[in-house]
């Protein structure tokens, strides 16, 4: 069976996974993410 909420649920968390580690970390991108990047990635949950 195909798109399962099992599979949704690890394509949502592999495709923010890299970004938030990015942000928590304080690499460059997290100093040019802006405020609306922020909040699209968070509605997309």
């Amino acid at each position: 069976m195909r798109d399962t909420i099992e599979e949704k649920i690890g394509d949502l968390h592999a495709r923010k996974r890299e970004p938030a580690d990015r942000l928590l970390a304080g690499t460059e991108m997290a100093g040019r993410a802006t405020a609306d990047e922020l909040l699209a990635l968070m509605r997309e949950a």
